[in-house]
């Protein structure tokens, strides 16, 4: 018989389908509540509402961000709600635990001419300038997870047809239009990366390093943040922030909500409604272009 630990591993990674950051999220969170249950020489399966709640308050009493402890109790929950589902437990510790108060906190957008001039701080000149000229393209005209862009594989993309298969999380996969900026550029860095030593199982990654390895989520965030220190935005800009740039002007032009779900690849219409920021300017100008009471008087 599997450890508990090692079996909930393969349920978040078989049964729940859930990326390897996710998984490795879970577990360093549940490992902070394996330390202080093992102080107070109680085992993790056996943790009370009681002892779990003195946790939460615990980790507060740190100074750990409300969103951090938010997260903290959902990989908690996580765990608990898995024990019962393998009945090693009948009952939920965590069902009267309340998550902290974090408000809903909007992401940066980039105005249409920030990102312009992101674009113009890259230097063609350099071997990586075609590379991160694409990789703002596809980022910003298709509003990809930054997870979803390092895994775009060549075999994926169907340039002819305008679109590229897209797995995001819980290896789910859609089909995700690229733009014709984008189908350009990648078209042009391909000359470039078609000269590379490519390494022997990354042939079929798009975005690679100099060395031919396939580009890692550190080395995405250094490219977006470089480049706006470069173009003198003063925003903190990550590739998350084109992601949102997307969705906000595509809503911003009349996109309807539930296509913009489908691009993101939200599960959830709640989710898309959270990460669209809408500021009172459009939706004003929406009430006056829209209603009936007010068309003609705009």
């Amino acid at each position: 018989m599997l450890p508990i630990l090692d079996e909930y591993h393969l349920y978040l990674k078989l049964e729940k389908s859930l990326s390897n950051n996710t998984v490795e999220a879970y577990e360093l969170d549940l490992l902070k509540l394996s330390s202080y249950l093992a102080d107070i020489h109680i085992a993790l399966e056996m943790g009370t509402t009681e002892i779990l709640r003195d946790f939460i308050i615990e980790i507060s009493s740190l100074g750990i961000h409300p969103r951090s402890q938010a997260r903290i109790l959902s990989s908690i929950k996580s765990f608990y709600h898995f024990l019962i589902y393998k009945n090693y437990r009948n009952d939920d510790p965590t069902e009267l635990l309340e998550s902290p108060k974090i408000g809903l906190r909007l992401p940066e957008v980039l105005t249409v001419s920030e990102i312009n001039d992101i674009v113009k701080a890259i230097d063609l000149s350099k071997p990586e300038g075609q590379r991160n000229k694409a990789i703002v393209e596809v980022l910003y005209g298709s509003g990809l997870r930054v997870s979803e862009l390092i895994g775009l594989q060549l075999s994926k993309l169907y340039i002819n047809e305008g679109y590229m298969l897209v797995e995001g999380k819980g290896s789910k996969q859609r089909l995700v239009p690229l733009s014709p900026e984008a189908i350009e550029q990648i078209g042009y860095w391909k000359i470039d990366r078609n000269v590379l030593n490519i390494k022997k199982g990354q042939e079929d990654f798009l975005f690679l390093n100099r060395r031919g390895s396939k580009l890692t989520r550190a080395m995405i965030f250094t490219i977006v943040k470089d480049l706006a220190v470069i173009a003198g935005i003063h925003k903190n800009v990550s590739p998350h922030t084109f992601r949102h740039s997307f969705a906000t002007h595509l809503l911003e032009n009349g996109a309807n909500l539930r296509a913009i779900q489908q691009l993101l690849g939200h599960e959830s219409i709640t989710t898309t409604e959270l990460y669209t920021h809408i500021d009172v300017h459009f939706l004003r100008k929406t009430i006056l272009e829209c209603h009936p009471m007010n068309k003609g008087k705009a």
